[in-house]
């Protein structure tokens, strides 16, 4: 008894095995697209209720009613929370911008001579630098205004700037000190042979290339200032003087609550961080990648 083999099935034309790739690759980026569209949605609903609830009326601001259209469209939250904020909105400004700026040259400047001015013992120094990030706000309230209070430093907003430079300064520094180990040595030594110092250094080979790692501390500062409450509620006692996160904290009302008022107020205290992350977002994400690849 004799068996025939069967013989072998042919290849696919080229063409089939494209058109099959092809399907395989629009199939799984259906699935990618439509995981990042689920998850967009998740994140935006409540974006959705602070938008909505911030232009009804008082009547139509019960929690039941949150996910619904209103019906009569005002803007009077708007305008109260304007009314109520606009003080200590100023006042945010006038701590976050020269607290970013300070903290930042300052920053830059230890990063620099952390990273590539070494001196003995610049290993420890940079070690207590990281151990100043991890000592949380609590700790250091009672003993920072007993020393204010010692100093006859200046009340209001000239204490709260001081103490945002002082914590900043770590955080500041290792941005900076991860950056600029990215330089290249010879820039360094080549400045060195042309009988350069070190500010003079810093000024005309590294400050210029500087960009992307200002842009991630200033944004970084900028956002970690603007939304702090407890620094300001524990050193401010003016509420003339306050910014605008103790601000919003007192838009709730005593017997009825101002749905409402509250979500356009909270809108309106996020707008400079939602600008500027809008703005500079793109350059964050460069600037944390350039200061990644060493240090």
């Amino acid at each position: 008894m004799t068996s025939t083999a069967v013989p072998p099935a042919p290849p696919l034309p080229a063409r089939a095995r494209l058109g099959r790739r092809g399907a395989q690759y629009v199939s799984a980026g259906v699935v990618r697209y439509g995981a990042l569209a689920f998850f967009a949605i998740l994140v935006l609903l409540p974006v959705y209720v602070l938008v909505i609830t911030s232009v009804k009326g008082v009547a139509e601001t019960d929690p039941s009613h949150a996910w619904s259209i209103p019906q009569l469209w005002t803007t009077t939250a708007w305008r109260d929370a304007w009314t109520q904020l606009s003080p200590a909105l100023g006042n945010s400004f006038k701590l976050a911008i020269p607290a970013t700026i300070i903290s930042t040259v300052l920053g830059s400047l230890n990063g620099f001579a952390l990273s590539k001015w070494r001196f003995p013992g610049a290993d420890i120094v940079f070690t207590f630098f990281l151990f100043g990030m991890f000592i949380p706000y609590q700790a250091v309230l009672i003993p920072l205004t007993q020393l204010f209070s010692d100093v006859n430093f200046p009340n209001g907003i000239p204490r709260l700037i001081f103490a945002h430079i002082v914590y900043g300064i770590p955080i500041t520094a290792l941005i900076f000190r991860s950056y600029y180990a990215t330089i290249p040595e010879e820039l360094m030594e080549a400045a060195r042979m042309d009988r350069a110092g070190m500010l003079r250094t810093f000024w005309s080979v590294v400050l210029p290339v500087s960009a992307p790692a200002f842009v991630v501390t200033a944004i970084w500062q900028f956002t970690s200032i603007w939304n702090d409450f407890l620094f300001a509620v524990f050193i401010i006692g003016d509420p003339a003087k306050w910014p605008v996160t103790v601000a919003l904290n007192n838009t709730a009302g005593s017997f009825v609550t101002p749905y409402n008022l509250q979500m356009s107020a909270a809108l309106l205290a996020s707008l400079p961080t939602l600008v500027v992350y809008v703005l500079l977002g793109r350059y964050f994400m460069r600037g944390l990648m350039a200061g990644a690849l060493k240090g």
